[in-house]
């Protein structure tokens, strides 16, 4: 196949890339060539801007072109407009957090979404992340009726994952000592490797599926508790978890998600945020690596690359808060 990628160099579109050139189809990524220009040497690149800058896209076609970088619903208009008559399937990597309404578990895709205010013109920053995500979907489904996939993914986690948002766990566990362990033992928790997302989503282009789909893992149900210790075992660490609830959290400061990652309190009333269902999914052949096997890469990656994500805690109130924990 000639597939059209939008984006292609950074994290989900690396392994997109990669996935595509290891199935032997034909590349173009289309990007502003400033997020690692020298990957994929052997791929055909062109260069512009969504907004405004598609001229390297006129008069081209492709079987099918994946979307990874649209945002903003004006933008993603754009494209697929242009791409409309020239290629035979579109792809569009949405969220998640379209979803309004998080409290129960089992979010299918027919769940209520999120909708845009009617007095926000031009929405400032993510403050409508999940909003304008939907919004976006929509110009893809009305350009590419019937010929468009939209992939609903969680948490996406794996090597070069440069948020931290996972990283930071493999790597504290691996630390090892007291380790600071946030809420509920048996909180439900979700995400996906970034390479079984890929692998999946090019084979559901290859086969010109059509549709909305939730995509996050694994397809059972994972605590965070099974999850660290899972890392302590796949990191031959002796670290030991040191629980501290919700209250204690949040009467101390720590900011839930990104401060400490995969920790919402119940409070929020978010739990349909990690425990979507992929009922749909797992029927059209999602599948998962094992997990042991998403850690011990993560934590190579890190480790190899010195990367330090933006999420996660500090450990200097990491200590503070151990030390207060076992004071009270």
């Amino acid at each position: 196949m000639k597939i059209l990628i939008l984006g292609g160099t950074r994290f989900l579109g690396r392994f997109l890339t990669q996935a595509a050139l290891d199935q032997g189809h034909e590349v173009t990524l289309f990007n502003r060539g400033k997020e690692n220009p020298a990957l994929f040497p052997e791929v055909e690149k062109l260069v512009g801007d969504r907004d405004g800058e598609l001229t390297a896209l006129e008069g081209r076609t492709w079987d099918a072109v994946i979307d990874t970088c649209g945002y903003v619903p004006q933008v993603v208009q754009q494209s697929a407009a242009l791409l409309a008559g020239n290629a035979g399937h579109y792809t569009f990597i949405s969220s998640a957090s379209v979803y309004d309404d998080l409290q129960d578990p089992g979010i299918d895709e027919e769940h209520a979404v999120r909708k845009l205010p009617q007095d926000v013109a031009d929405p400032p920053g993510n403050e409508y992340y999940g909003e304008l995500k939907f919004l976006c979907e929509r110009e893809v489904e009305k350009q590419f009726p019937d010929r468009s996939l939209i992939i609903r993914p969680g948490l996406i986690v794996g090597p070069y994952d440069f948020t931290g948002r996972f990283s930071y766990w493999a790597n504290r566990v691996a630390q090892g000592g007291e380790v600071l362990a946030p809420g509920r033992k048996d909180r439900q928790i979700q995400f996906i490797d970034v390479r079984d997302l890929a692998e999946w989503i090019l084979r559901m282009v290859e086969q010109q599926v059509s549709g909305v789909f939730n995509a996050t893992g694994p397809s059972h149900s994972l605590t965070m508790e099974a999850f660290l210790e899972t890392c302590r075992n796949a990191l031959s660490s002796r670290a030991k978890f040191v629980w501290m609830d919700d209250e204690f959290l949040m009467a101390n400061d720590v900011g839930y998600w990104m401060e400490l990652p995969l920790w919402i309190p119940d409070s929020e009333n978010v739990d349909g945020f990690m425990a979507m269902s992929i009922d749909k999914a797992l029927a059209q052949g999602l599948s998962f690596r094992p997990l042991a096997e998403t850690i011990q890469d993560t934590h190579e990656w890190q480790q190899k690359e010195g990367v330090v994500g933006t999420a996660g805690l500090d450990s200097a109130k990491e200590q503070r808060l151990l030390a207060s924990w076992k004071e009270r």
